[in-house]
């Protein structure tokens, strides 16, 4: 993967959205404008910590390379060198997938 220009702060986490499913367990084909946004995806940059009231940088849980879930309505998405992320904070990781 390229280098990315961009470094996340604190606390939050730059992540490239998993691909979904393109049919369903029964073998249903679902079309583009039927599906939602991917709840999973792969952790690509870190920020250092989050900081605490008395200035110490508590260290991130996740990882890059990570697999997570994320809440389905959290962060901003950007597009970034032609490829779409997501920025979120390390709140919104509900967990790491193995």
């Amino acid at each position: 993967m390229a280098q990315l220009n961009v470094r996340p702060l604190h606390d939050r986490v730059l992540v490239r959205r998993m691909a979904e499913e393109e049919k369903t367990a029964g073998g249903i084909i679902i079309p583009d404008t039927a599906k939602e946004k991917p709840q999973r995806g792969e952790v690509v940059a870190t920020g250092k910590g989050r900081i605490t009231e008395d200035g110490k940088t508590l260290p991130l849980e996740v990882k890059v390379g990570d697999k997570v879930l994320f809440s389905k309505y959290s962060g901003t998405e950007l597009k970034l060198d032609g490829k779409e992320y997501l920025m979120i904070n390390e709140n919104d990781v509900l967990g790491v997938l193995n």
